[in-house]
């Protein structure tokens, strides 16, 4: 009975703790507790009852927030590519710091790990990456000007997602171990290739 009454005031706790927060901080926690969920369970085994859990409120505050699943999923998987200007960087460099951007951004914001991990699974996400790429890698390399900016940018995506989803997703040891200076000595001729010739 005393271990019933106690789990029933702990959540009642958790309600009040979050009853204080502003909205802001409200959504942000949800997000927070939304992408690690997404990221270790996937979208398909992911709940809108296991995310409140994880964000220690009530389920109907997350649909308050952000309305369904697809929502919340949409909102999780915001990602900006963050591109920075690249027109001062020596031609012969743009492999390099391509890849060295890509691994700050894949370090630096799960948000894109969790849409990688979720799009192999669902339609929604998968789309979703497809625009980001789409929308922000495109321009990105069409303005360093290879002779065939959709086809570059494309062949770009190939080498930027595989590693992703060898280092952060499917975490396979050999890449997991290489230093992010190591992976820019691999993939920059590469995308410097890409650069030079497509």
């Amino acid at each position: 009975m005393v271990a019933r009454f106690g789990a029933k005031v702990n959540k009642c706790w958790h309600t009040v703790v979050g009853m204080r927060r502003s909205s802001a901080e409200t959504k942000a926690v949800i997000l927070a507790a939304a992408r690690e969920r997404f990221a270790t369970s996937g979208y398909q085994a992911a709940t809108i009852r296991a995310i409140a859990a994880d964000a220690h409120i009530d389920p109907s505050m997350v649909m308050r927030y952000f309305g369904n699943k697809d929502q919340l999923f949409a909102a999780a998987a915001e990602f900006d590519l963050r591109f920075p200007d690249l027109s001062d960087v020596p031609k012969a460099q743009l492999g390099a710091a391509l890849v060295a951007h890509f691994l700050d951004r894949w370090t630096q914001d799960d948000g894109l790990i969790v849409l990688l991990r979720s799009s192999t699974t669902n339609a929604d996400a998968a789309e979703r990456m497809q625009s980001i790429f789409a929308e922000q890698l495109g321009p990105a390399i069409a303005r360093l000007n290879p002779a065939d900016p959709a086809r570059c940018a494309g062949l770009i995506a190939t080498q930027v997602l595989g590693m992703a989803m060898c280092r952060f997703v499917l975490k396979l040891p050999p890449i997991v171990a290489m230093s992010d200076d190591d992976l820019v000595h691999w993939l920059a001729p590469t995308l410097q290739r890409y650069l030079d010739e497509a």
